[in-house]
């Protein structure tokens, strides 16, 4: 007898998800307006912390990278944090990715992907996998800051005419002078930050600027922005449409992609140009039209945040950090500040309420025992 013809005896590979896909070779424009639960395939090297977040936010089953998801250039939490939410992470080769068809459907096994009639081979991205290149990262973290410093300074020196140079005037309807104004940039943390600003918020009432997808994390914790401000390349078209006054951040020699968008939507944007990252301008920006304190929320403040992005120094964000001054703070240096204020009164009026509960429930107590009391006191008495 051929035991293994037998069905109890034979092994199918059973597949870690099925679902449907989504594909985005830039994966800020993919998870603008991505639908939950779906197959992402992305082009996506190193992986990085906001990114997971949002496919995790996203309620993703799986993520398929044409890219090298973690390189060991520079640690990095993303792809443990995805693996942490049982969200697999499969790899295959980049030519791969023009066979992905939007829409259709997936079947994911830990070495083999089938869709549209074929089969591909990929690699399952582990947890030892993440561990050892996050390893070989930290060993060479002292050679790469070197080379971040030596760029951020390179860049300093070659920009620092341009941030001394005011941008040009710029007549907006909403008004800054004097007032606080808080800058919401897509950074690490930014959405969980925005929420526990509620009280500084509710006391402050300060100007909302939103620099492209920081304007959806506004909207998302009911905040309606003043101001939109970038290249418009990762807000949705919500945030768009919001009534927002919207600004596109042109390259200094004129060039405004974000007009494209904004114009195809129907919608006048003023165009400014200026050196430096979205959220360089965004701040500089606030300082000229006269902002008495700048805050920052999720905004790229260290060597990995900008590697992340990209970026291999900071030498724009820190001739405007410069420039600004004292009067630049983040969220999490204000928040002890105002949140105190907050909480005081919240626990003085729950102190209160349960002060009364339970001096009534005393009351209750002592006039039940001084009934009882008389009760016993009247039967010994003879009381019939």
């Amino acid at each position: 007898m051929n035991w293994s013809s037998l069905s109890l005896f034979t092994t199918k590979p059973m597949p870690l998800c099925k679902g449907k896909v989504s594909v985005g070779a830039v994966t800020k424009i993919l998870l603008r307006d991505l639908p939950l639960g779906r197959v992402v395939v992305l082009q996506h090297r190193d992986l990085d912390e906001v990114v997971a977040q949002e496919l995790i936010d996203h309620k993703v089953k799986a993520v398929i990278n044409c890219e090298t998801t973690m390189s060991g250039t520079f640690p990095t939490q993303g792809p443990l944090m995805l693996l942490q939410q049982q969200i697999p992470i499969l790899e295959v080769d980049n030519s791969t990715f023009e066979d992905f068809l939007p829409n259709s459907e997936i079947t994911i096994y830990e070495n083999e992907l089938r869709f549209n009639d074929r089969h591909a081979a990929c690699t399952l991205f582990t947890r030892e996998k993440w561990l050892d290149l996050q390893q070989q990262a930290n060993a060479r973290t002292d050679t790469l800051m070197e080379q971040f410093i030596e760029n951020s300074l390179t860049y300093a020196l070659r920009e620092k005419h341009a941030v001394m140079e005011p941008l040009p005037p710029l007549k907006l309807r909403t008004e800054m002078v004097h007032q606080h104004v808080l800058i919401v940039s897509r950074g690490r943390g930014h959405k969980k930050d925005l929420c526990a600003a509620k009280a500084f918020i509710a006391e402050v009432k300060p100007v909302l600027i939103g620099v492209d997808g920081g304007a959806d994390a506004l909207l998302e914790c009911g905040y309606l922005p003043d101001l939109i401000v970038g290249d418009m390349d990762s807000v949705t078209d919500r945030a768009l449409t919001c009534g927002a006054e919207l600004i596109v951040h042109a390259y200094p020699d004129g060039r405004a992609p974000g007009l494209v968008r904004t114009d195809a939507l129907g919608l006048f944007a003023h165009v400014l140009p200026c050196f430096g990252t979205s959220e360089d301008f965004a701040l500089l920006l606030a300082n000229e039209q006269g902002a008495e304190w700048l805050v920052t929320v999720g905004a790229h403040t260290h060597m990995i945040d900008f590697l992340e992005k990209g970026r291999a120094g900071m030498g724009s964000t820190l001739l405007v950090r410069m420039k600004i001054g004292a009067r630049l703070v983040d969220i999490k240096s204000i928040g002890a500040l105002c949140k105190p204020t907050f909480f005081w009164k919240k626990e003085a009026v729950t102190t209160i309420v349960l002060s009364l509960f339970f001096i009534g429930l005393g009351l209750f107590q002592m006039h039940w025992i001084l009934r009882r009391a008389a009760h016993v006191v009247w039967r010994l008495g003879g009381g019939s």
